[in-house]
């Protein structure tokens, strides 16, 4: 049977002056995994946390999950569990200490072909539940002009045809990823039921990516 090579990050940071906001950051790489020990990810398999938000952020380079996770953590208002993962799905060794996701985020570098290809692939190891609003899809590089038009348009088709948000970063600024984890945190409160008011399915609806009606017509340029 082969063997899990696994390399974990953990931190825990106490906030505000009782101590009783507890925030996680766990990273977990996943090498010579036994693929038939994998696990389909579920939204409601474990009961929500009190006042607590989970989110995994899925990216195949692992270039900008951690400046997004650890900006993430910074939140003071509810207690935020991120996970990182480089691709779906996840090993069944490490689900019973998993926590609730309650959203999902592919990250995708629009340089690499295989970044999308990896997002892709994983889409099929979450459970249909996850795409009524427990899902996004965040790009970057999307302004790089060595990126070919057709890559986007097959990543705005994807996000449309599973009526997910798609969501544009800018990860080399400060800024950039101040802006993204700014709206990360928006839809994972919503996601997680802590807004009074809103659930996932009508944010998704609002924000979800449309194709524009010209996008499959020939250019005649």
């Amino acid at each position: 049977m082969t063997s899990d090579a696994r390399s974990e990050k953990k931190r825990e940071t106490e906030t505000g002056p009782e101590g009783i906001d507890r925030i996680e950051i766990r990273l977990d790489l996943f090498t010579n995994v036994n693929w038939t020990r994998m696990s389909l990810l579920k939204p409601f398999s474990r009961l929500p946390g009190l006042n607590t938000a989970s989110i995994l952020l899925v990216e195949n380079e692992e270039q900008f999950q951690q400046s997004l996770a650890d900006a993430l953590v910074e939140e003071t208002a509810v207690t935020v569990n991120v996970r990182l993962a480089k691709s779906l799905p996840l090993p069944m060794k490490n689900e019973e200490g998993r926590p609730r996701i309650d959203l999902v985020v592919f990250i995708i570098n629009l340089t690499s072909e295989l970044s999308f290809q990896s997002a892709e692939a994983s889409l099929k190891y979450l459970d249909p539940g996850y795409f009524l609003g427990k899902v996004c899809f965040m790009v970057t590089n999307a302004r790089n002009a060595s990126v070919p038009t057709e890559r986007l348009d097959t990543v705005r088709k994807l996000a449309a045809s599973l009526h997910c948000p798609l969501l544009f970063a800018e990860d080399q600024t400060p800024d950039g990823v101040a802006n993204a984890t700014e709206r990360l945190l928006t839809i994972l409160k919503v996601a997680a039921g802590l807004v009074p008011m809103a659930t996932a399915l009508y944010l998704s609806n609002l924000t979800r990516c449309t194709v524009p009606p010209d996008i499959d017509q020939p250019s005649f340029d």
